[in-house]
């Protein structure tokens, strides 16, 4: 499911800015963009997703800043090495005879004088801002997805209403499979066979092999059964979007051995209609979390 969401803290000179962004996938892909001293809670801030998600393509972006004070602070020069650099080249100069000293300019342009700390550097300190603007941007996220999944449900509801009507339609079309097939039956040996009298007793044989082989019952009970509980996780408050398309595979799979068995056009139509829109319910469910 999409879905943006934001959240900011601050603290102790340091601000953390939290963005998520996610688009469908049928499972779980996490994209995290942390400024590199932070690489170490990389596995912290997916324990805090994994709790909330399970479904999409989810995009976290993280950016720490400082204010002026704290920046200031993180600059410093070690006058013990500038002192070291100094005295070292003032010995030198003296030794070869050449004249002049180093300006404040030289000195921090040498290694290891200016030190410029990343205010990241301290990961327990950013952790706790960190942890608290990324709830903001979850609790943001699942307020639009929550809103995208209400649509998602009704769009949901609708084709399994259709699917219901369409199973409805070929329950009612099943008893005529036999009856059809006796009178194409007689049809035909009475083509092939002309003048002479109908073997009654093998046709009747060869339309118990049929009916037999052609029988959907179970089928479509099975079938009522799986948009039963389909409706049922509507309703439920802990639905999956998995459970969602395991049903799917089921469905589909029972409405193919219908096809198959049947062996009527009046059947086949229907089944056909229902696979199509069995593939469109399947492909919104899995955006379902």
């Amino acid at each position: 499911m999409t879905g943006y969401g934001r959240g900011v803290a601050a603290g102790g000179g340091l601000k953390v800015e939290v963005e998520l962004s996610s688009v469908n996938r049928k499972q779980l892909d996490l994209f995290l963009n942390l400024p590199k001293p932070l690489a170490l809670l990389e596995s912290r801030v997916q324990e805090e997703l994994v709790k909330e998600f399970s479904r999409g393509r989810i995009t976290v972006d993280i950016a720490v800043h400082g204010s002026a004070q704290r920046q200031r602070d993180a600059i410093r020069i070690d006058e013990n090495v500038a002192a070291a650099y100094v005295a070292e080249f003032r010995r030198a100069a003296k030794k070869i005879g050449v004249a002049g000293d180093l300006s404040l300019r030289d000195l921090i342009a040498l290694p290891g004088v200016l030190h410029a700390e990343s205010i990241e550097e301290d990961v327990e300190a950013v952790w706790p801002l960190l942890q608290q603007a990324l709830r903001k941007a979850i609790a943001g996220l699942l307020q639009m997805r929550t809103r995208e999944g209400a649509k998602l449900a009704k769009d949901l509801s609708a084709r399994i209403a259709m699917l219901a009507a369409l199973l409805a339609e070929i329950r009612e079309a099943a008893p005529g499979v036999v009856a059809r097939y006796r009178e194409n039956l007689r049809a035909r040996v009475r083509a092939a066979m002309a003048e002479m009298p109908l073997p009654e007793e093998r046709i009747e044989r060869e339309i118990v092999v049929f009916a037999d082989k052609s029988d959907i019952t179970e089928e479509i009970t099975r079938l009522d059964s799986h948009l039963a509980q389909t409706k049922q996780m509507f309703r439920a408050k802990n639905s999956s979007g998995k459970s969602l398309d395991f049903l799917a595979q089921e469905m589909n799979r029972e409405i193919n051995t219908i096809g198959s068995k049947a062996n009527d056009a009046a059947i086949a139509t229907r089944v056909v209609a229902f696979k199509t829109e069995l593939e469109r319910f399947r492909e919104q469910a899995q955006n379902v979390e």
